[in-house]
């Protein structure tokens, strides 16, 4: 008799376990520092479609992130805004190291590009990336070496003056010099130097993501700053990955999936554009295509030879921007 209770008591467990044990229910998304917006939007449209799922968000500059990962922040997804930092957590064993086929377009769901905000009525008539090296010219972006999104800033600057000034090298590393000069503070990140230039009231110019010059005008008004769009910038691909060494470990991996696919989804990528960013979705992007300008965008690997040159030989200890940055 006890036998067949004790029989019994497990195969009503048996039959109760799936139904009882809970499946991982809670994300933790590490992305760059001016997304706090896009992404408080995109959770609220997911969780909409996964009731009881809850969504953590973690900001800052995405080298600092990564770095943050690996001495121990638990985040089971990262969004950021440059692939050498994912491609940091591959060679530390979080990401696996093929993560660019994980996703499509090379696993980047929207892109954007370093652009202009000026003072309204843009009284310095700041028009291009020339202009941040007149003397009458503060720019404000955050250190490069914190901040994906400034060693965009640095990289599209770079590229302008290969142009202009015929890849005679020494005038380019003069122009760069030049910028970093006349920058009056470097902020850690993107958000706190938007903080410097629109509250603040510091610089005649932030370099930013278009993403974010736009939700700056949106949030201050036109009549207190507006978006300069130069004649050229760099393709700035927001790269996404699922952290598989901590997703495994929270037995979040499927959940982490669905989130990254999200982002790819008609609903996702509206949200996307909505928030300055333009996007991939062929279908979505014709219905945003008359608020975004033509601009030209160049690409690392078209200008640089890639990501992994562009590691080597201008963001490594001892490389180009340590010579030009300095010890600021």
């Amino acid at each position: 008799m006890i036998r067949l209770l004790i029989l019994g008591t497990a195969f009503a467990a048996l039959l109760a376990g799936p139904t009882l044990a809970q499946q991982p229910t809670k994300l933790l998304n590490a992305s760059y520092d001016v997304s706090r917006e896009l992404f408080a939007a995109e959770n609220e449209a997911f969780i909409k479609q996964h009731p009881g799922v809850t969504i953590d968000q973690s900001h800052a500059g995405t080298s600092k992130q990564a770095r943050s990962i690996v001495e121990g922040l638990e985040a089971d997804v990262v969004t950021f805004n440059q692939s050498t930092d994912i491609d940091f957590l591959a060679k530390n064993g979080f990401v696996s190291k093929d993560w660019t086929k994980a996703f499509p377009n090379n696993a980047s769901p929207f892109y954007s590009f370093p652009s202009f905000l000026v003072r309204a009525g843009n009284p310095k008539n700041i028009k291009d990336w020339g202009d941040l090296a007149r003397d009458d010219v503060h720019a404000v972006f955050p250190n490069p070496k914190t901040s994906g999104n400034s060693r965009y800033t640095y990289l599209a600057a770079y590229a302008w003056a290969k142009e202009a000034y015929k890849g005679d090298q020494g005038k380019i590393e003069a122009y760069i010099t030049k910028i970093f000069n006349n920058v009056p503070v470097f902020d850690t990140g993107g958000r706190a130097a938007t903080t410097t230039f629109v509250e603040r009231e510091t610089g005649d110019v932030l370099i930013t993501f278009e993403a974010e010059t736009r939700g700056i005008v949106k949030q201050y008004g036109k009549d207190k700053v507006e978006s300069v769009i130069p004649s050229v910038s760099l393709l700035a691909e927001f790269p996404v990955a699922v952290v598989d060494k901590v997703a495994k470990k929270h037995g979040t991996e499927a959940l982490a999936k669905s989130y990254l696919d999200f982002l790819y989804s008609e609903e996702g990528q509206r949200i996307a554009a909505e928030f300055g960013n333009r996007v991939n979705n062929e279908k979505v992007a014709a219905e945003v295509k008359g608020q975004f300008p033509d601009i030209r965008l160049v690409k690392v690997d078209d200008v640089f030879g890639g990501w992994e040159k562009v590691q080597k030989e201008h963001f490594a200890s001892g490389g180009t921007l340590d010579k030009l940055y300095g010890s600021r």
